[in-house]
């Protein structure tokens, strides 16, 4: 039985020199592809008879790293492999946070990659060498253990802090923000700057999701 590909990428040139290694390969066989996080979400909800997403992180829209969080929440059984040119500890740190399986570069070989997709399949965790060792020193850093080790309750935000989660939660910007709450924009931005220190994100909309998850608007 072919195991069913679709890959998550907002290059085209990109997408098709994928498809063009994997099409080397009798038993894979790509579904769909899909330009940015939000498309994949929509596609998997009208089809989600997939094995493997190979997914890039750096997305228009909804990155990877917010789509494999949405993708393992909803649908825990399809494995994700992230392929992407992005080697920087923080997205490897948050891709394997977020619920990835693998995590390969995307100048990986048609044999190399097939194999990775055969071993995720499998259980296992493919990761590019460097990718590897990345990890390794990651889990070795006790800034990052303590990352790790913090729990949703630990997080504690200033009443003012909780005042811009509030209005961002609204959808008001950065402006709109400083006018009701008397402070400057830039005011506004350092804060938002910490909130996103303290919730461990990168956009207004995981704060808002995270905050209210964890009950702190």
């Amino acid at each position: 039985m072919k195991l069913k590909i679709c890959i998550a990428e907002d290059n085209y040139f990109l997408t098709k020199a994928i498809k063009e290694k994997l099409s080397f390969f009798d038993d894979i066989t790509v579904k769909f592809d899909a330009k940015n996080g939000a498309e994949l979400i929509g596609k998997l909800e009208e089809n989600h008879n997939v094995d493997v997403i190979l997914m890039d992180i750096q997305m228009p829209v909804m990155d990877g790293i917010k789509a494999t969080e949405l993708v393992k929440n909803k649908y825990p059984q399809i494995k994700i492999i992230m392929l992407t040119v992005v080697d920087d500890d923080e997205y490897v740190f948050n891709a394997i946070k977020a619920g990835a399986n693998g995590y390969l570069l995307k100048e990986i070989d048609p044999e190399k990659l097939h194999k990775s997709i055969l071993e995720v399949t499998k259980g296992g965790a493919p990761m590019t060498p460097s990718i590897a060792l990345k990890t390794l020193n990651l889990l070795r850093n006790p800034e990052f253990t303590a990352t790790i080790n913090t729990t949703e309750s630990d997080i504690k935000l200033t009443k003012r802090e909780t005042e811009i989660l509030i209005q961002l939660s609204k959808g008001l910007n950065y402006n709109s923000i400083s006018n009701n709450l008397n402070v400057s924009p830039s005011t506004v931005r350092k804060h938002i700057e910490n909130i996103y220190k303290k919730l461990q994100v990168h956009s207004k909309v995981e704060a808002v999701m995270k905050a209210k998850k964890s009950n702190l608007i």
